[in-house]
């Protein structure tokens, strides 16, 4: 897949994002959503009480990339959002927002493909590892370390949330498939193959040519691997070729850790119909990303435009890895001051839900879940930051979902495919055992 001059810079301006979230915000208001009927309302519990009911997993956060550039910030203490280096993502705003578990993403910014990147990139998903550790060691009163599906909602009785891992991109494994059993060891439990750029694993669906074809031979060891130890295979940011070499190899239903639909905004980080389909054979979820990008494409003024052109080259410069910390944070700044003169028009809350509405179309109730991509994400209005969570409740019970269908969405698919996962790597290994 070759990629244009524009769709470089939105890639760009992507990435960018995933430093700058949080720092800005719209003043806009949502417009309010239908109203359930007065028989309805009579029968059913309200939203608020059916968010605080069930069980809730954000499938994808990226704090702890956040977290490893900007070490001071404090996750035990309330972050006013809008503020700079505020970030999406808190401790008390994840008790605010309702929400009982999410998978913390070991992201790594791929570079030189060589050992020394690979080197550097180990080093740096351990770090990032251990941060998290940390955090939840010095937060114990209210949250834990979860390694297996049930830890989820044990926790959740004992009044604590869960904190599991996942590592966003394959890059830290290099060509070493041991690190894919290392990484397991360290806590991880679902690994993104690949991430903006091509890797050692497979062609990635941002990259500007592909390399392999699909899945590398490596790659197709690391799926084994990932199979006989039960960590998710998330096809997430991968190229369609590598999606359907993965729905071919798998032995476990697969996840999209954070990818919304392709028929709604037609980027080739969403999932085309076909692929939805494929997930729901393969017994999968598809947990929707909240990420303006992926969401809904809107027209920016003309005065935005001529303003981001001129921090296209540092932009350039980002993305490629060439921009010291002191110019970065310089680019951030002029970003964030873009951004406050002229704002960016934002999809809402009702945005989101019509993806969630249209893959459950597709692929029914059961293969459908949140990766909200947020402190990575955002620019959504009413997803400001993780405290605002009750509004996707809302709007699915203004929809008309049931409570055990808001369930399924917001933890018992991705529960599932994750018991799954386990389920066939038990399977593996005794049969490793008995040497059938």
């Amino acid at each position: 897949m070759n990629l244009s001059k524009n769709q470089v810079l939105s890639l760009s301006i992507v990435l960018l994002s995933f430093i700058v979230n949080g720092c800005t915000l719209s003043n806009k208001k949502l417009p309010p959503s239908p109203k359930v009927t007065q028989e309805q309302q009579q029968k059913a519990l309200t939203p608020e009480e059916i968010h605080e009911k069930v069980l809730t997993i954000d499938g994808h956060i990226d704090w702890p990339y956040r977290q490893f550039r900007y070490p001071d910030f404090q996750p035990n203490i309330r972050h006013q959002p809008g503020e700079l280096d505020s970030g999406q993502w808190d401790i008390v705003r994840m008790e605010e927002g309702g929400l009982d578990a999410v998978f913390m993403a070991i992201f790594t910014v791929q570079k030189e493909r060589n050992q020394q990147g690979h080197d550097r990139a180990k080093a740096e998903a351990i770090k990032m590892i251990e941060i998290t550790k940390k955090m939840v060691e010095s937060n114990s009163e209210k949250i834990e370390l979860a390694l297996n599906p049930e830890d989820a909602e044990r926790l959740d009785k004992m009044g604590k949330m869960a904190i599991f891992m996942g590592m966003e991109n394959g890059y830290p494994i290099g060509k070493d498939i041991s690190n894919v059993k290392f990484f397991y060891d360290q806590g991880i439990r679902y690994i993104t193959i690949t991430h903006f750029k091509n890797n050692e694993l497979g062609d990635s669906s941002t990259d500007e040519k592909q390399e392999w074809d699909g899945l590398s031979v490596l790659g197709e060891k690391v799926v084994k691997e990932m199979n006989r130890l039960g960590i998710m295979v998330d096809i997430s940011h991968v190229h369609d070729d590598t999606f359907w070499d993965v729905i071919k190899l798998t032995k476990a239903p697969v996840i999209a850790s954070h990818s919304s639909a392709r028929s709604l905004e037609n980027h080739p980080r969403n999932m085309s119909d076909e692929m939805l389909k494929a997930v729901k054979e393969n017994g999968g979820v598809v947990q929707v990303c909240i990420f303006d990008t992926y969401i809904k494409k809107l027209p920016q003024t003309a005065e935005r435009k001529k303003a981001m052109k001129t921090i296209e080259k540092e932009i350039t410069a980002f993305r490629q890895g060439k921009l010291s910390q002191a110019k970065t944070e310089v680019l951030k700044q002029k970003y964030r001051q873009i951004n406050e003169k002229y704002p960016k028009n934002q999809p809402t809350i009702a945005d989101v839900v019509d993806h969630i509405d249209y893959m459950v179309k597709v692929m029914g109730i059961n293969h459908v879940g949140i990766g909200s991509d947020l402190d990575g994400g955002g620019g959504v209005l009413g997803m400001n930051d993780v405290s605002e969570m009750p509004n996707i409740t809302k709007e699915l019970v203004a929809r008309g979902y049931t409570e055990e269908d808001i369930q399924k969405i917001w933890a018992g698919n991705l529960i599932r495919v994750f018991s799954e996962a386990q389920k066939v790597a038990r399977e593996i290994q005794n049969q490793e055992i008995s040497g059938k």
